[in-house]
């Protein structure tokens, strides 16, 4: 591996490399040391893009820096277009597979339906045909439409999913839960005839192959003529098996386009993971959907570009309209591109509102709960995060959140609590709290930059020390409670620290309720965006408690030790010894004179004061006992 200084002169090097190409479009093509190309990219102008991944790496993502690490050399295509480079760069891409961009694996692979053989057949999703005596529908293209096909005629129909043999296993074990939710005959326990077991078979196949429409036309034709010929329990059965079909009809209805062909796409960025998510609707309904999930982050317009044209660039069908969750860099070439693939028009839309949508943030859902399920966290939390993550504009979902307010009264026993969130939950051994010690009087400002910097010098000398734990940990987001005074306060003083994490604030509205997220010099509203609302409220509230908790404590034992400190000879010293050693000032009032002599840190004339503070002068009490009654 190349030590850091020859890696700092390769890079000086490939930057005057870049410098000198022309500002003309056409693609770039970054090579290892081995000569296997790591990246391939398009540029509207070759010499101001390719140079800037040879600069200052501060700007750059995660991904992107590790790519520029491993680059030894790179070549180059001019092009007449920024479109005919587009073009050039999903065709060098499908055909060399870097490693270093977005990849989609080129499913050929088809789906069948395997309808088993013999008595008591069963239906099976499977990959490839066999020469096996079974029956074989198909081929599909989606394997997931024919898993949902299968999984729904065998609710409908109540036909068993199980590995049992029949008959050999009547009679063997209990039957599994789905005979109790009614979602399986259970053939198992030897009470239905092979008769009609077969029956409901062939329906559910009949359903499969003509789709819910046809097999109601179908079983409704029969139950009359099953009620005609006076068959009432056949025609029950069949009833039962059409209103399964119609509930099933109407569920697939919430998930359904006015658009009779479209794609939907989504993404969710996570800290070191992307997820993409795609709704492929025909005729209207939902048909087939895909998801992907790539390492590393970069801003969204710029993934959904480069996801669209490798998911396009590898698949022959193309919709006319694909539905995006937000903008997307190079549109209009885009549009172009695929247009002359599918060789009539394609439009790319953004909905901001309407049933457009709310299909793209459904869609932004499931991409998070594929965030969700690779880090471990809930699914709401990663959506949460991921809006959260856009409405500030940051380059990665902030998985470490640490979050400040100040709590005093009237500028009285001046403190401030640290809240911190992990993966949208809070992390309470990670909390802190700060006394204010060098502000006086009521400054929030003042007080909130003591503890950032307190906060961060501990962070370095962590740092020194190699630990990256507590506060040895940067945070992904900085979130203050209160306004744009207070971000322009505290902003000043982490740029003088070198501390590059974004900052904002938290703007309450007279109801003490949270209203927007500040920066410096404006704000940003937040109800929009449900889940990240509900997600700032709660770290709002969270830190809010936990400072105002920690200043009623204080202000308590400052009350405690005041009642102390006001006898004559017992300092701040002897009261905290007492408080220590009795728990509770009660305690200290019903102690008698031996026990507060032998408390910690007390001598016999300070323990008879604090014995006379509560119970009066032992001379008036030697008094009043020596004088006994008269017999």
């Amino acid at each position: 591996m190349d030590s850091i200084e020859e890696r700092a002169e390769k890079k000086k090097e490939l930057r005057k490399k870049a410098m000198q190409l022309p500002l003309s479009p056409g693609v770039y093509i970054m090579h290892d040391k081995t000569g296997e190309i790591i990246y391939i990219g398009k540029a509207k102008a070759l010499k101001n893009r390719v140079s800037q991944y040879f600069g200052s790496d501060r700007n750059h993502e995660e991904k992107v820096r590790r790519m520029v690490q491993n680059v030894d050399w790179f070549e180059y295509i001019v092009t007449d277009s920024e479109f005919e480079a587009l073009v050039l760069e999903s065709s060098l891409i499908k055909q060399n597979q870097p490693k270093y961009n977005i990849l989609l694996k080129d499913d050929k692979g088809y789906s069948y339906i395997r309808v088993s053989g013999g008595s008591w057949p069963r239906i099976t999703e499977v990959k490839k045909m066999e020469d096996d005596g079974a029956k074989y529908i198909g081929p599909y293209l989606s394997s997931w439409s024919i898993k949902q096909t299968i999984d729904s005629a065998r609710k409908i129909f109540r036909l068993p999913d199980c590995n049992k043999k029949f008959p050999q296993d009547f009679g063997k074990g209990r039957p599994c839960l789905n005979y109790y939710i009614k979602q399986c005959c259970a053939p198992c326990r030897g009470r239905m005839g092979e008769e009609e077991y077969n029956e409901a078979f062939q329906q559910a196949l009949d359903f499969i192959k003509g789709g819910s429409s046809t097999s109601v036309r179908a079983l409704t034709a029969k139950m009359e003529e099953a009620a005609g010929n006076m068959e009432f329990e056949l025609a029950a059965r069949l009833r039962d098996r059409i209103s399964a079909i119609n509930k099933m009809k109407e569920r697939q209805k919430v998930v359904a386009s006015r658009v009779e062909e479209q794609d939907v796409f989504a993404l969710a960025q996570g800290e070191t993971h992307t997820a993409f998510e795609v709704f492929r609707f025909t005729g209207g309904k939902l048909s087939d959907r895909e998801s992907f999930l790539t390492e590393g982050c970069q801003p969204d317009p710029e993934a959904r570009s480069e996801f669209l044209r490798q998911y396009y660039g590898i698949r022959d069908r193309i919709p006319p309209v694909i539905a995006l969750d937000g903008e997307i860099e190079d549109r209009e070439l885009l549009e172009r591109w695929l247009s002359e693939k599918r060789g009539r028009a394609v439009h790319i839309t953004v909905p901001q509102r309407g049933e457009q949508h709310q299909l793209v943030q459904m869609c932004h859902t499931n991409a998070a709960e594929s965030i969700a399920q690779h880090t471990g966290t809930a699914g709401r939390d990663a959506s949460a995060l991921d809006e959260l993550r856009r409405l500030l504009g940051l380059e990665k979902a902030p998985a470490y959140i640490e979050s400040y307010d100040i709590s005093n009264l009237q500028g009285g026993e001046n403190v401030a609590g640290m809240v911190v969130f992990e993966n949208g939950r809070p992390l309470k051994s990670a909390y802190r709290k700060f006394k204010i010690k060098t502000v006086e009087g009521q400054d929030d400002y003042g007080s909130m930059r003591e503890v950032i910097r307190r906060r961060f010098e501990e962070y370095k000398a962590h740092q020194q020390e190699g630990d990256g734990t507590g506060f040895g940990r940067l945070p992904d987001l900085i979130l203050l409670d209160g306004g744009k005074g207070h971000v322009a306060a505290v902003q000043p003083l982490l740029d003088e620290m070198g501390i590059a994490v974004p900052l904002f604030g938290m703007v309450k509205d007279d109801k003490h309720r949270t209203r927007a997220i500040a920066l410096t010099g404006g704000e940003i509203a937040i109800s929009s965006t449900r889940r990240a609302f509900t997600l700032v409220s709660s770290i709002q509230d969270e830190v809010h408690r936990f400072a105002i908790g920690y200043h009623r404590q204080q202000r308590k034992k400052a009350a405690i030790s005041s009642t102390l400190t006001s006898i004559e000879g017992i300092g701040q010293t002897r009261a905290k010894a007492l408080l220590k050693h009795f728990k509770t000032v009660a305690n200290v009032a019903g102690a008698d004179l031996r026990e507060l002599e032998t408390a910690p840190g007390m001598t016999k004339p300070a323990a008879r004061r604090v014995f006379e503070f509560f119970h009066g002068s032992l001379e008036a009490e030697g008094e009043t006992g020596a004088q006994s009654p008269e017999n």
